[in-house]
C-alpha cells in the first residue's frame, strides 16, 4: 500500500520519472548527488519507496527533535552527532555487519551549498563494509532520478572518487548554482 501511494505521488502528482538499471542488492552505500535542496530527501524517499526498496540515511541530530524526530526515524533516519569523537565510518560499517539488508544513502557534498570538496566517508564506509557504492543522481531539469552506475571500492580513493564525481557531470539539482563536483 505504501509503495502504491509513493508511486502515485512520485510519478503522477509530481511527474518524475526514473532511469534505473542497477539491480537491487542486499547491501550498498547509495551516493546521492546533486544535493542542493531539502526537497531532495523527500523526492528521494518517494522514489526509493516507489520502486519497492528501503533505505536509511544519516542526518544531523539537531533535526531529530520532537515530533520531527519520530518522523525521520520512521522513514529511516539515523541521527548523527558530528561533534562526538566516534568514527561514523566504523559505526556504519558495524551496522552493515549487523544487518542482512541495509541500504545507506549519503550525500557526499554534506551540504546544500556548492562544495567541490566532497566528504569521503561514504567511500570509506563502503570500503570497510565491503559493499558496492551505487550512484543515484537527481536531475530536476528532466525530473528524473538516474541510477545507472555502481563502483566496488578497491582503496584507490582519489581515482575512484574522480570517477564518481565524473558520473554526476551534467545532472542538475533543484538549485544548479549550489552544485560543485
Amino acid at each position: 500500500m505504501i509503495k502504491s501511494i509513493c508511486r502515485f505521488i512520485y510519478f503522477r502528482l509530481l511527474g518524475w520519472s526514473i532511469q534505473v538499471t542497477l539491480p537491487e542488492v542486499d547491501k550498498c552505500v547509495i551516493c546521492v548527488a546533486p544535493h542542493t535542496s531539502n526537497w531532495d530527501l523527500f523526492i528521494g524517499k518517494l522514489f526509493y519507496t516507489a520502486i519497492g526498496r528501503n533505505t536509511c540515511f544519516m542526518m544531523k541530530k539537531e533535526w531529530f527533535f520532537f515530533p520531527l524526530g519520530l518522523f525521520f526515524r520512521a522513514i529511516g533516519g539515523i541521527p548523527v552527532d558530528r561533534r562526538r569523537n566516534t568514527s561514523l565510518v566504523d559505526q556504519m560499517a558495524e551496522e552493515f555487519g549487523r544487518r542482512s539488508r541495509f541500504h545507506l544513502a549519503i550525500t557526499p557534498e554534506a551540504t546544500r551549498k556548492a562544495n567541490a570538496e566532497w566528504k569521503k566517508g561514504f567511500y570509506y564506509i563502503a570500503l570497510q563494509a565491503k559493499v558496492p557504492i551505487q550512484l543515484f543522481a537527481f536531475d530536476y531539469h528532466t525530473r528524473t532520478i538516474y541510477a545507472t552506475k555502481a563502483i566496488t571500492p578497491t582503496g584507490d580513493v582519489e581515482r575512484e572518487l574522480n570517477e564518481i564525481k565524473h558520473y554526476y557531470h551534467g545532472f542538475r539539482g533543484k538549485h544548479p548554482k549550489n552544485f560543485a563536483y
